[in-house]
């Protein structure tokens, strides 16, 4: 039996340790040390830009926080950014190529690996522009998002803009149609489908204590229209928030601003109406500056459209709501506005403003049982019409508390137009004829609503 010290270890090599040898190992010893990091660098998964005039807003998806910093260069205009633990990879020097002609503020966009562990992006810009920048944390189908907004230094004015797309007179009024629409007598409501349009001349308020403009028009003549009826349509959702989707794969956003677009048409082919749409492409508008739009340009109502979804594809109908200040009035409602004041978190506003959220807080508070009222009227006016054309998911206007209805002076109303998630009401949606329909109807109501309660006049808001 041999003795321990007889025994050789086999694994051991008689080779001596070449100076090759030593560098061949220490080399693979450096590589697994570098390994890690280059596995633990953040992944860049998507990248998204939404150019709009009111913004241009470019959204890096991402696997974990990023850490970056930002500032601008002069002469020409330019926004520096540096995102730190992030290696260069093919999505994000995709975003060279998203950059579009059209962008009004983003002239080119430069991708680079500055320094290691380094990304820099450097924003060839048009004007100048006040950036905000800021994190979103994981929501719904979203991972981490790293977002810069690049807002004009020159904001612009909303009435203005309204008056520059339209040709209005110097004295407020819009020109009359070819044919002015013969005043009809007033009666107690017909159903929806024979209901009269009654005549928007009368809608206008008579001056009081005014006599000198009191003179009678000569017969034949058309009336003149004292003031501007002023209308915020708001599209739901847009840019970051789709909404609810279709098993067609129509999506809410889409399918609501073709509506809004129509129905903006129909409504300034009236003689005394303009209207301003809180967003007017494929953007996202954070609810308070929803609400925060129509005060700036002094609106008479505030129109909200989307287009609703649930679990199950048999939910159908058409629905008209208001605000509430007492609680929903329906377990229904108050999961809809559950729903839809999630829009923030994914659409992605900036916390660090702290603005949109004190907005809301403070419009709630100015909340009065008047605009309630008011929004009742106008959502019963509403839903009578659109029951005329389509289902109605439940006979009456609901009420719960949703964010974007609590202007404290406008009267408020959110139309569900239809279940994009049910097949049947999705065709509906996404049909050009029923669309016109549609729009067709909420106008009439609209005109109903006001030929019973003029707009009283106003003094310019603060």
């Amino acid at each position: 039996m041999p003795q321990p010290s007889q025994i050789r270890p086999q694994s051991v090599s008689a080779k001596p340790i070449t100076r090759r040898t030593a560098l061949k190992a220490g080399g693979t010893l450096l590589l697994s040390v570098l390994a890690p990091l280059s596995a633990n660098a953040a992944q860049i998964l998507a990248v998204r830009v939404w150019p709009a005039e009111d913004y241009t807003r470019v959204t890096l998806e991402n696997d974990s926080v990023l850490k970056v910093t930002h500032f601008i260069v002069k002469d020409p205009e330019r926004m520096v950014v540096d995102i730190e633990g992030l290696e260069l990879n093919p999505t994000l020097k995709g975003l060279v190529a998203k950059i579009q002609s059209g962008d009004p503020y983003i002239k080119q966009v430069r991708v680079g690996q500055n320094r290691p562990n380094v990304v820099r992006l450097v924003f060839d810009l048009k004007e100048e522009v006040t950036p905000q920048v800021f994190t979103l944390a994981p929501v719904g189908a979203y991972q981490h998002r790293l977002i810069f907004d690049l807002y004009p230094v020159r904001q612009p004015d909303l009435i203005a803009a309204m008056i520059e797309k339209r040709e209005w007179s110097s004295d407020g009024a819009a020109k009359p149609p070819p044919l002015a629409a013969k005043p009809e007598p007033a009666e107690a409501p017909t159903p929806a489908a024979e209901a009269p349009k009654p005549d928007l001349a009368a809608a206008a308020p008579k001056p009081e204590h005014k006599p000198e403009h009191k003179a009678e028009a000569k017969p034949g003549a058309p009336q003149k229209v004292l003031r501007m009826i002023t209308i915020a349509l708001d599209p739901g959702h847009g840019g970051e928030d789709p909404g609810a989707s279709g098993r067609g794969g129509s999506r809410e956003k889409d399918v609501v601003l073709a509506i809004a677009k129509r129905l903006k048409a129909k409504l300034e082919e009236q003689p005394n109406m303009r209207v301003m749409l809180t967003r007017d492409a494929d953007f996202f508008v954070p609810l308070g500056m929803r609400v925060e739009k129509a005060r700036k340009v002094q609106a008479d109502l505030f129109v909200s459209i989307h287009a609703d979804a649930f679990v199950e594809p048999t939910a159908r109908g058409s629905s008209v709501f208001v605000l509430s200040e007492k609680g929903a009035s329906s377990t229904a409602a108050r999961w809809l506005a559950n729903k839809e004041n999630l829009a923030d978190s994914i659409g992605g506003v900036n916390l660090s403003k702290g603005h949109d959220r004190q907005l809301a807080s403070v419009l709630f508070d100015l909340s009065t049982t008047a605009q309630i009222n008011d929004s009742l009227k106008l959502g019963k006016a509403v839903l009578s019409e659109i029951g005329g054309i389509n289902r109605l998911h439940k006979g009456s206007v609901e009420q719960a508390g949703f964010a974007v209805l609590k202007a404290p002076d406008i009267p408020s109303i959110l139309i569900e137009t239809a279940f994009i998630s049910n097949p049947e009401e999705e065709a509906k949606l996404t049909d050009n004829a029923y669309q016109d329909k549609l729009a067709e109807a909420i106008v009439t109501g609209i005109r109903r609503y006001f030929a019973k309660n003029p707009p009283l006049a106003k003094s310019r808001q603060t």
